[in-house]
């Protein structure tokens, strides 16, 4: 009998996310009169990926130290749940325990792919309002229509990369990604580009994407002496310890020109590699040394209230709220799921990135993609950016769109 009962909890959940999904929502705020609007935040606060979430948290934080907690005369709560990683089952309780449990309005966050894949199931039924701020994976804002995101798309980057790359006379390039949705993602976007420009992909090789050791893998990059080698995998601890096997094995962007998506050079991982990766060519949306006057006062408040400077984590976080805040005052408080989404459709502004806008046909983001690279001034190792590619829209979506 205990275990019966036990499942029947179980299940108790999905039942409900169930019977929400055919009876209207609207008049579940106002049988309680709502005065708070409720956010459930699903991000890694433990685990290997804690800095991710704990990083895009604080610029959730930020966002609302800077502008209240209170949007259209109603109080803004927010509900953080530890998703502890790579764990899409686990997101997709939390998301329903948020909602039924919770009675949120919003969800929000989603570090990694898979989890926002499967939160993606629960905004599709509840019709409830996501904002996806970090994970890049291109389908993801397909899972719900009630879904938009405030960080990059991984084709966004990588197309337009491999496309500038081999216009710089790259001939031939080695690919080396994390085996999961957002380094596939980058692997075939950037052939895609590249290939569609002239150059030729030589090789590849997928990492499990909790790998530790990277040396095997980087040998099979040397051994096929490429003009460059292309990289993707996830920020964290990866970026650093691929580095130093890149530079155990002879490989420097002296002698192999080095690409990859911004990760490879975020500020932990350059600190890691040290002047070994100068040179290291990225593309990316974000980092705390662009140069606006809105930049560097976005990275004056973070550093006053964490510490430390912000990343692309912190930024797609900052913006989520704001794309949550604007579309709340938008429709005056009214938090239906559809009244959300239409209201973040097509609104654009002036990020700490530069300018952004939700494409109002995909929900997804629309920004500037920087070609930076390492170099190193007044002695510290930064991202140095030195061309840009203007308005880059998920270039999937857009073909599908045609």
């Amino acid at each position: 009998m205990k275990r019966l009962i036990a499942a029947c909890l179980r299940l108790l959940p999905v039942l409900v996310i169930g019977s929400l999904a055919s009876v209207p929502l609207a008049g579940a705020p106002e049988a309680r009169a709502q005065q708070t609007i409720k956010i459930g935040v699903i991000l890694p606060f433990s685990g290997q990926f804690a800095d991710t979430g704990i990083q895009l948290d604080n610029g959730i934080k930020l966002y609302m130290q800077q502008h209240g907690d209170t949007v259209a005369g109603k109080k803004i709560e927010v509900i953080r749940k530890d998703v502890g990683g790579i764990a899409p089952e686990v997101a997709k309780r939390l998301a329903q325990e948020l909602v039924v449990r919770d009675n949120v309005d919003i969800l929000a966050g989603f570090a990694l792919t898979p989890n926002a894949l499967a939160a993606g199931d629960v905004s599709a039924q509840a019709k409830k309002f996501m904002v996806v701020m970090n994970a890049a994976t291109s389908i993801v804002t397909t899972k719900s229509p009630y879904m938009a995101r405030t960080s990059v798309t991984l084709p966004q980057i990588d197309e337009a990369f491999g496309d500038w790359a081999a216009k710089q006379g790259i001939k031939t390039v080695y690919t080396m990604v994390s085996d999961y949705g957002p380094g596939i993602d980058a692997e075939t976007s950037f052939i895609r580009g590249f290939e569609a420009a002239g150059g030729k992909a030589v090789g590849s090789v997928r990492v499990p994407v909790a790998n530790p050791d990277f040396s095997a893998f980087v040998q099979r990059a040397k051994d096929t002496n490429p003009d460059a080698i292309f990289i993707f995998v996830p920020g964290g601890a990866q970026p650093a310890a691929l580095g130093k096997a890149l530079a155990g094995r002879g490989i420097t962007p002296k002698n192999t020109k080095i690409l990859g998506n911004g990760e490879i050079a975020m500020e932990d991982a350059l600190k890691n590699m040290g002047d070994d990766a100068i040179g290291i060519i990225t593309a990316f949306h974000y980092d705390p040394n662009h140069d606006s006057a809105l930049n560097k006062q976005f990275v004056a408040a973070y550093n006053k209230a964490f510490g430390r400077n912000p990343d692309i984590f912190s930024a797609g976080g900052y913006d989520g709220m704001r794309l949550i805040y604007d579309a709340l005052a938008k429709t005056g408080g009214n938090t239906d799921g559809q009244a959300l989404i239409d209201a973040a459709k097509g609104m654009a502004w002036e990020s700490p990135r530069g300018p952004i806008a939700i494409d109002k046909d995909t929900r997804d983001i629309v920004q500037t993609v920087y070609i930076r690279r390492v170099e190193k001034v007044d002695g510290k190792l930064v991202n140095v950016e030195f061309d840009k590619i203007p308005d880059v829209k998920d270039p999937l979506k857009a073909r599908m769109a045609k």
